[in-house]
């Protein structure tokens, strides 16, 4: 586990320390999940949500068919800033 190089992906400054108490925790934290791929799921068949907390289907709002995309003007119409054709935000690093 090279937690340096998560930490750099993150933009986390790291000590030598840290790296020494964090890399253990981070396996640890892979091989619990990896025990996921040991699951049998051959038998469950794939879904994306639509379902309630207690397993009732949603009601649907509209039907799903394609239609038109928004006008680079029409998208930016409401924005509270847009530069060149393209969403300003803050920045966050």
């Amino acid at each position: 586990m090279d937690v340096r190089k998560i930490a750099n992906l993150a933009h986390l400054e790291i000590t030598d320390d840290e790296v020494a108490l964090y890399t253990p925790q981070m396996a640890d934290i892979v091989k619990y999940v990896e025990q996921l791929n040991e699951l049998d799921t051959d038998s469950v068949e794939p879904m994306l949500g639509g379902l309630t907390v207690e397993g009732a289907s949603t009601d649907t709002m509209r039907m799903d068919e394609p239609r038109g995309s928004f006008t680079p003007e029409e998208a930016l119409g409401e924005a509270p800033s847009g530069v060149a054709g393209h969403f300003q935000v803050p920045k966050v690093l």
